[in-house]
């Protein structure tokens, strides 16, 4: 992503998505050379931001702090979903004892919102606040068979990036794909965004049935998961959930 670097919000934005999601911490020299910034920019901006508490100096350099995980909370639409789904997403995981998600729509990628696994999970790169391509995973499939004609026109008509040989790049395949998803229920992903894990995952639509407001998926690895066995469960779980929400959004209307 990129931002007015002329502003000092640009600024802020570049430094905070400077950092990977495995860093405990960024040297200056590194940061200035990944935001293409001057170090003494880099060196004032950051300072500001430990002043405000957005980021925490280290022996090494910078780290982010917990103030903005604090922030990410307040995140309304999130965090009411996650209320909403947790009892959902543990259920499903006392049914299959495999990795659960939950994940949301952003433009072309899904943000994950929540996983929970236990002890044998999988090895797998999604975490929570973590972004995947919407075109490579289960729940990304189901989000964009539900989406917009714009949006599912966009991803078809842009590359489509090959994480692993078993990536979809084709976009008639895909197309196919996500109209199985609509005619189905569920959408599957098979070595497609990481090589070992097979999922299997279901929309949580809107009040009117046409939308989808979140995904739900259940992931595990090759020569022990079986997605097929789990489709029941990972629809009742999303199907429970948009019914949940759907009779919140009617009690929170005002009367006509």
């Amino acid at each position: 992503m990129t931002h007015e670097l002329d502003t000092v919000l640009g600024k802020v934005m570049a430094i905070l998505e400077a950092f990977s999601a495995t860093e405990t911490q960024v040297s200056l020299a590194e940061l200035a050379r990944r935001t293409d910034l001057p170090k003494t920019t880099v060196h004032r901006v950051a300072g500001d931001m430990t002043r405000h508490r957005l980021l925490e100096r280290t022996s090494a350099g910078y780290r982010l702090s917990g103030t903005l995980f604090e922030l990410g909370m307040r995140a309304a639409v999130e965090r009411g979903l996650l209320e909403v789904a947790m009892p959902f997403l543990q259920d499903l995981y006392e049914r299959t004892h495999e990795m659960v998600h939950l994940g949301v729509l952003d433009g072309h990628e899904v943000v994950y919102v929540a996983k929970i696994g236990g002890h044998r999970q999988a090895r797998s790169p999604s975490r929570t606040g973590g972004r995947m391509p919407l075109h490579c995973t289960a729940i990304g499939k189901a989000l964009l068979a539900y989406g917009d004609a714009e949006l599912r026109r966009s991803v078809l008509e842009s590359p489509l990036p090959r994480r692993t040989p078993r990536t979809v790049v084709a976009p008639g395949l895909l197309a196919s794909q996500l109209v199985a998803v609509v005619e189905t229920g569920v959408a599957f992903e098979r070595e497609e965004s990481t090589t070992g894990l097979l999922c299997v995952a279901s929309a949580v639509l809107d009040v009117d049935g046409r939308g989808a407001v979140a995904a739900i998926s259940v992931t595990g690895p090759v020569g022990r998961f079986r997605p097929e066995a789990h489709v029941s469960s990972v629809k009742a779980a999303a199907s429970g959930l948009g019914s949940v929400l759907a009779r919140r959004s009617g009690e929170a209307r005002p009367p006509a």
